[in-house]
């Protein structure tokens, strides 16, 4: 004769099964995040680098006056 079936540890099996499914698709992507920051991180440091050049350049541009700043509107004179 066959045995009774035990539903709490049918259960528990899925319980534990789901968990695990769980755990490993949370393992993933904290592994994915990770791949995504640390190559982020060296493209950041160029974007870093090339807006704090565009920054010291345009620092020079209000240094320096130009045609537009000082513009004189001839028509009405």
């Amino acid at each position: 004769m066959a045995f009774k079936p035990n539903y709490n540890q049918q259960r528990a099996e899925r319980n534990r099964a789901k968990e695990q499914r769980k755990q490993e698709k949370l393992q993933r992507r904290e592994e994915e995040v990770a791949a995504r920051r640390a190559g982020n991180q060296t493209d950041g440091d160029q974007t870093d680098a090339e807006q704090s050049g565009q920054d010291d350049a345009d620092a020079q541009d209000d240094a320096v006056p130009t045609d537009t700043d000082t513009k004189i509107d001839t028509n009405n004179a």
